[in-house]
C-alpha cells in the first residue's frame, strides 16, 4: 500500500518537444510587485539582446528557487571549484518592439 501512495504522490509532467531544447540566458532581470516575481532571462547578443524566456512565480516559489540555486552552487563549486564572477554588463536593460 505504501508503494501505491508514492507512485500516486509522482507529478508527471508533458513537456513540448520545442521546449526539451532549453533556451541559453547569459543575462537576466528580475522585477517584482507583492504577489509575483518576474524572471526575464536574456540573450546578450550585442548590438541587441533577445528575450530568451520569461517566468513569473509567486514569492515563496521565487524564494525556493533561491535556495535551490544556492545549494546547486555550493555542490557544483565542491565538485568542480570556485567559479569566478563575470563582470556584470553595462548600462539598462530596457524593452523595443
Amino acid at each position: 500500500m505504501e508503494q501505491n501512495q508514492q507512485q500516486s504522490k509522482q507529478l508527471q509532467i508533458k513537456v513540448r518537444d520545442e521546449e526539451l531544447k532549453g533556451a541559453y540566458s547569459n543575462l537576466m532581470q528580475i522585477l517584482h510587485t507583492k504577489e509575483e516575481f518576474v524572471l526575464d532571462f536574456f540573450l546578450n547578443a550585442p548590438p541587441q539582446g533577445i528575450l530568451a524566456a520569461r517566468v513569473m512565480v509567486s514569492p515563496a516559489h521565487a524564494k525556493r528557487i533561491a535556495q535551490a540555486l544556492a545549494e546547486n552552487v555550493k555542490k557544483y563549486e565542491e565538485k568542480f571549484g570556485a567559479i569566478s564572477e563575470g563582470e556584470a554588463p553595462e548600462g539598462k536593460i530596457g524593452f523595443i518592439k
